[in-house]
């Protein structure tokens, strides 16, 4: 098993045009983190930060990220996990494990978006309940 790489952290406004090796660049504006991938393949690897994508803790050292980066549409088909600014490498995982990791992804995309959809709408017109008979009823009807 590969040795952990440690990398450094970078807060920034906007993600810059060139990425240094072995440094994640987090967007808290953007909501994304962007780093080269810790293979050493030099392409870039683009996290968005979400409640359906990856999640971002910050304890004042380093960044972790989870889920795990599985760049499985890269011909490295590297796979990694960013914990405490290391990564930490993962198990190669089958073509079925990957597209199993995806459908689920999809699934609780829809489940979210679906859910947040259903919290936006309009609550059902509710009819106006009659005022009680108590002692504030009986006494507007004095003064009416």
């Amino acid at each position: 098993m590969k040795q952990p790489i440690v990398l450094d952290t970078e807060f920034v406004a906007s993600i810059p045009d060139r990425l240094a090796e072995n440094t994640l660049y987090v967007s808290m504006e953007y909501a994304t983190v962007a780093h080269k991938c810790c293979c050493g393949c030099g392409l870039e690897v683009v996290t968005p930060l979400s409640p359906t994508d990856w999640k971002l803790t910050y304890d004042g050292v380093a960044v972790s990220l989870h889920p795990s980066i599985g760049n499985w549409s890269f011909p490295c088909r590297s796979h990694y996990w960013i914990d405490k600014g290391k990564a930490r490498w993962a198990g190669d995982m089958t073509q079925d494990q990957i597209d199993s990791v995806r459908a689920h992804d999809r699934r609780a995309k829809a489940r979210y978006f679906d859910e947040s959809k259903q919290a936006a709408k309009p609550a059902d017109s509710v009819p106006p309940s009659r005022p009680k008979n108590g002692f504030w009823s009986w006494l507007s009807r004095l003064w009416s």
